[in-house]
């Protein structure tokens, strides 16, 4: 998986990304209302949230704009996002810690909420239940857990994940373009069945799990830590 991870250390990508990604993800800012709602319902009023994959700091900035009581700390194992976060994040900087790693150079917690979003489609599936169960028990019990990422819809998969290209390449894309994209992601990617996502939340120990949102190839999910 080093050439997608790969895209989060190109300069161009990373210059881009904040307007890139909402173009790419449908409704990206309702997804970002609604984890926050998700987790609101759980979470006290000033509550301590830990957000996986935080570079860029899309949702950093949504969740701290909507909850102003809110603390965060976000973790992303790539120094240049996490730059770019920071200086998105600048209005809310007392509110933020960075960490540059993965989940275990993070705090013990207990966080009142987590989200992991457009993260763990680069994980395979034993890392991603890694991944799960240390934010599991980094959280109190009661705590939310909200995460998003490309999924494998039933039926013809790679024409689910063209079609999420098409969507990102504007109003006129290239059919034959998006086609073969579609296909390569599906090789590249480690994806998971609607149902292996469901029960590998269940076997990170997360339970009430719900999916929340579908868009093309993307799906989201809420758990709670059990």
């Amino acid at each position: 998986m080093q050439d997608q991870h790969s895209h989060f250390t190109d300069p161009a990508a990373i210059a881009s990304y904040a307007t890139d990604t909402p173009r790419k993800v449908p409704g990206l800012a309702d997804l970002h209302r609604m984890a926050m709602l998700l987790l609101a319902e759980e979470a006290p009023a000033e509550a301590h949230v830990l957000v996986v994959g935080a570079g860029g700091g899309l949702e950093l900035v949504a969740l701290a704009t909507a909850q102003p009581g809110w603390r965060f700390t976000g973790v992303d194992p790539s120094p240049a996002m996490l730059d770019l976060a920071r200086q998105a994040l600048a209005p809310f900087a007392e509110r933020v810690q960075l960490v540059t790693g993965i989940i275990d150079q993070v705090s013990a917690g207990p966080f009142d909420g987590a989200t992991c979003l457009l993260t763990l489609h680069f994980l395979d599936r034993g890392e991603r239940l890694r991944a799960l169960r240390e934010i599991h028990r980094r959280l109190r019990p009661g705590a939310r857990l909200v995460v998003a990422h490309h999924a494998l819809p039933e039926g013809d998969a790679a024409r689910w994940m063209a079609r999420s290209l098409a969507f990102g390449a504007g109003a006129h894309p290239d059919r034959a373009s998006t086609a073969a994209g579609g296909e390569l992601m599906i090789q590249r990617l480690p994806l998971l069945t609607l149902h292996d996502e469901e029960e590998l939340l269940r076997e990170a120990g997360f339970v009430d799990v719900e999916l929340f949102y579908a868009a093309f190839s993307f799906r989201a999910w809420v758990g709670t830590r059990g």
